[in-house]
């Protein structure tokens, strides 16, 4: 769901001009901010059109204005991004919410993600969980009065697509995606993370009742986080109280809050019972089946040249048990293998102007046998009958 190349440069020319206003007015947090909005709309554009014959000139205004922001920021004591005709009471609570983003600037990633269901081959059973308990409610509320799930729980092997799930939810249902690694949360926070995990949970809140559109707090590695430890000090004790407390709150009050958190791991017997009870689904995402290896393969090698006998259905069976991540790491396993040919023929040469380059030779389906006999899957068969023993007791779609 991308904008049109010309909405996003309004966008960033809004974004610039608002900036230049605050930044004229000394109003430096808030010149700033709008800053690096016109950065981020230009970035996008760079992104989705990599090939357009103005991509110099967005390059030049990125430079433009990361140079004032660095700047102004050197300047000494930026003070918060306040709009200098709010209120103070407005003001106020803006500073707070800024400084309460600040604290995760380099944890939380709040963006819309180009992530589209498409692009989540097979893993039919989580999708519609997913759709039944957030796409449903955010479009048609009134279907629910008893309420609807506010917690869900991806589990299964690494590299299964659980991040691409919750992203493509999120951009389904055109909401806001904070990203947070549990992991790193602790390691930062040491000592404090229970003061952030409410922080967090205030910030999530905010963004979905300010701005009316869903929230998905989207927690990875949550056994980090919330699971069993043989010996526990103090603080994980009152991290691990704070974080139910928290989803008592999502589950329990304002029912019509579109606010969701969807929590991943790949060692779902490692959390504790209580915090699977607030998980109201808990969705297996389980290796990739036949057809959707095959989808898989047919997705990564269609831009590779490739020999006209090269059937995704023939890979599909070859590498049974290998995950989604593992089949693209193949893919690109295969590419690399031809461009090292190129490269270490000894009539390898740079192209000269006006030359064709050497082109890769054509894939072949030995190369991929070839490539089998040295990746191994990522995920062992005794992983995978871990996860059905831990399915069949507490599995909830």
């Amino acid at each position: 769901m991308s904008l049109a190349p010309q909405e996003l440069e309004n966008t960033a020319s809004k974004y610039a001009s608002e900036a230049i206003k605050f930044d004229s007015q000394g109003a430096r947090g808030m010149a700033i901010s709008h800053y690096q909005q016109a950065i981020d709309a230009l970035v996008k554009l760079l992104q989705l059109y990599p090939h357009s014959k103005l991509n110099q000139i967005y390059k030049e205004r990125c430079n433009s204005y990361h140079n004032r922001i660095t700047a102004l920021q050197q300047a000494g004591g930026v003070e918060p991004a306040v709009d200098p005709k709010a209120s103070e009471k407005d003001q106020k609570a803006s500073v707070q919410r800024q400084e309460t983003e600040n604290d995760f600037e380099d944890l939380v990633m709040k963006e819309k993600p180009d992530v589209t269901w498409a692009q989540v081959i097979g893993l039919e059973d989580a999708k519609n969980a997913l759709r039944e308990s957030i796409i449903y409610p955010a479009k048609r509320p009134d279907l629910f009065p008893l309420g609807w799930p506010k917690g869900m729980l991806l589990y299964g092997p690494p590299g299964t697509g659980k991040t691409m799930l919750a992203a493509a939810t999120a951009n389904e249902m055109d909401g806001y995606f904070i990203n947070v690694d549990a992991s790193a949360m602790m390691s930062k926070w040491l000592g404090e993370a229970e003061k952030n995990v409410s922080k967090l949970f205030n910030m999530a809140r905010h963004y979905a009742e300010k701005e009316g559109k869903p929230v998905i707090l989207f927690v990875d590695e949550v056994d980090s986080l919330l699971g069993s430890r043989t010996s526990e000090v103090g603080g994980e004790v009152r991290t691990k109280n704070q974080f139910l407390t928290e989803m008592d709150g999502v589950n329990g009050k304002g029912k019509d809050l579109l606010l969701y958190v969807i929590g991943a791991t790949n060692k779902p017997w490692s959390l504790d019972w209580p915090f699977l009870r607030r998980f109201q689904k808990r969705i297996y995402v389980s290796l990739p089946s036949q057809l959707a290896r095959e989808y898989l393969f047919k997705e990564y090698t269609e831009p590779l040249r490739k020999s006209i006998r090269v059937n995704p259905a023939e890979l599909a069976k070859m590498f049974d048990g290998y995950s989604a991540s593992d089949i693209k790491d193949i893919c690109q396993a295969a590419q690399i293998k031809t461009v090292h040919e190129i490269f270490n023929s000894p009539d390898y040469h740079e192209p000269v102007e006006g030359e064709t380059p050497v082109q890769p030779r054509d894939l072949t389906t030995a190369d991929f046998r070839e490539i089998m006999t040295r990746r191994r899957p990522s995920v062992s068969t005794e992983m995978i009958r871990a996860y059905h023993k831990w399915s069949e007791q507490f599995k909830a779609l």
